[in-house]
């Protein structure tokens, strides 16, 4: 016995919609081709299907048996045509991505290798944001993803019909000057209350200002930089101490600081798309390759 596949997606919308003209209007048939659908169908199984129920139609016990596989059928012959255009589309596709300075100084140049070695059609074109300009950059469609980092509170931006997929979590350090020889054990924040520190713009210093504020001081902020080997080499010079995260000092370690690791105290790294899932297959395959890349590590 061959069954259609058409003639069984004719079929489960008949069972779905409870009758032959919904299932047409649903379908975009005309609704005499669907009740030709049917018909054949049923003499194809050599049983009746359906009944005529008042102005709709109800399945026979054999009917719903053949609409339970036949549901199961359409769904496996949907992830297979699924799985076969992802493999012809990742042929080729462009993934453009915003990310952070620290970011593309680590995460970001292996997981290009893993994704350039995995589908070597795709093309991997790279932004360099923060945060809240990378996130307006997805927003008007000039950027597919976006590397962000946020703390205790989300990065300033319009997240509506944003996915975001935590990739890892940084401790944060602060830094002092020293023989560069390791980490020092971790400590409370006071212990830096009566130093100097050298900070970030006035938006990105707002964590650094609210740790400082939950330990019971105000820093005395005598720099300010965005660029985080401008502050280890200031740090170096003892001009000040000062905060960073895991992949800042991964990117780059003067020889001459010291890093402390704050303990209660880490910064997460998520990769944003805008939409809801699944986002296109390029992006889904460096999203992928990034995931790996991150697992790899050490990172921090």
């Amino acid at each position: 016995m061959a069954l259609d596949l058409t003639r069984l997606r004719v079929l489960v919308a008949v069972a779905r919609e409870g009758s032959v003209t919904a299932a047409a209007e649903a379908l975009h048939y005309a609704q005499p081709s669907v009740s030709h659908h049917l018909a054949r169908l049923e003499a194809e199984a050599g049983v009746v299907l359906v009944r005529r129920a008042g102005r709709g139609v109800v399945l026979t016990d054999a009917g719903r048996l053949l609409v339970a596989r036949a549901e199961e059928i359409l769904g496996q012959v949907e992830a297979a045509r699924a799985e076969l255009a992802e493999h012809a589309g990742l042929r080729t596709g462009r993934v453009r991505l915003a990310a952070f300075p620290s970011a593309l100084a680590t995460l970001v140049p292996p997981a290009a290798a893993r994704l350039a070695a995995g589908h070597p059609g795709v093309e991997l074109a790279l932004t360099e944001a923060e945060p809240p300009e990378a996130l307006t950059a997805l927003r008007n469609a000039e950027v597919d993803a976006a590397l962000i980092f946020d703390h205790d509170d989300p990065v300033p931006g319009d997240r509506r019909n944003t996915t975001v997929t935590p990739v890892l979590q940084e401790p944060m350090f602060v830094v002092t000057p020293g023989n560069g020889a390791g980490q020092g054990p971790p400590t409370a924040l006071e212990t830096y209350a009566g130093e100097n520190w050298i900070a970030g713009c006035e938006r990105c210093r707002t964590h650094l200002t609210a740790l400082c504020e939950r330990a019971g001081f105000a820093p005395r902020i005598t720099f300010e930089t965005d660029d985080y080997v401008a502050v280890q080499a200031l740090v170096a010079a003892g001009l000040g101490v000062g905060l960073l995260p895991g992949l800042a000092l991964r990117a780059h370690r003067h020889p001459g600081v010291r890093a402390v690791r704050l303990p209660e105290d880490r910064r997460r790294v998520s990769l944003a798309v805008y939409g809801r899932p699944p986002a296109a297959l390029p992006v889904q395959a460096f999203a992928a390759s990034l995931a790996a890349t991150a697992e790899d590590g050490p990172w921090l």
